[in-house]
């Protein structure tokens, strides 16, 4: 084993451990497992069809926003994630932001589960941005032109003083 590879490893295993055991370790497609040759397990696995939908978005995170974008070589924009992360469990959802929040069955605030789709109004009155409720009050998102795919959370005064509305697929 080659001096540069037994250091990634280190490098790659202090990270895994400085990370800590509050979230689940992910394995991202590519992922520096991958390059390294090695294999992660799952600390947690997701069991519903919502915490599946999250753990594929936050595979995601760190991808550029990119208006119009909808997959990962190209990048995001926030319709395109939700696309995008439903279509790799064979779930059709609607393209747009707004025709996202018109299929999806309505739920409330409080009863918020992994996997659902949070909705904003932004500008012009219209529902204009959309992000994947993780959690703890958290939700992953593309957020806008020169940011990457991230999280944020519904207390921040900004998202919520322009969230409209949550639901389900």
């Amino acid at each position: 084993m080659s001096l540069r590879t037994r250091n990634l490893i280190a490098i790659f295993l202090t990270a895994f451990v400085a990370a800590g055991c509050a979230t689940a370790v992910r394995q991202v497609p590519g992922g520096p497992h991958e390059r390294l040759g090695m294999s992660v397990p799952a600390q947690v696995a997701p069991k519903t069809e919502g915490e599946k939908v999250v753990s594929i978005a936050a595979g995601f995170l760190g991808t550029p926003y990119r208006y119009g974008g909808a997959s990962p070589r190209k990048g995001f924009d926030c319709s395109g994630l939700v696309f995008y992360s439903f279509e790799q469990l064979g779930q059709k959802v609607p393209r747009t932001a707004a025709d996202q929040r018109k299929a999806a069955e309505r739920v409330k605030r409080d009863d918020l589960e992994p996997g659902d789709l949070v909705f904003f109004r932004t500008s012009k009155g219209r529902v204009d941005h959309v992000g994947i409720y993780a959690g703890d009050g958290r939700f992953i998102h593309a957020p806008n032109s020169g940011s990457v795919v991230s999280y944020a959370s519904l207390d921040d005064p900004y998202y919520k003083s322009h969230f409209v509305s949550a639901g389900r697929f």
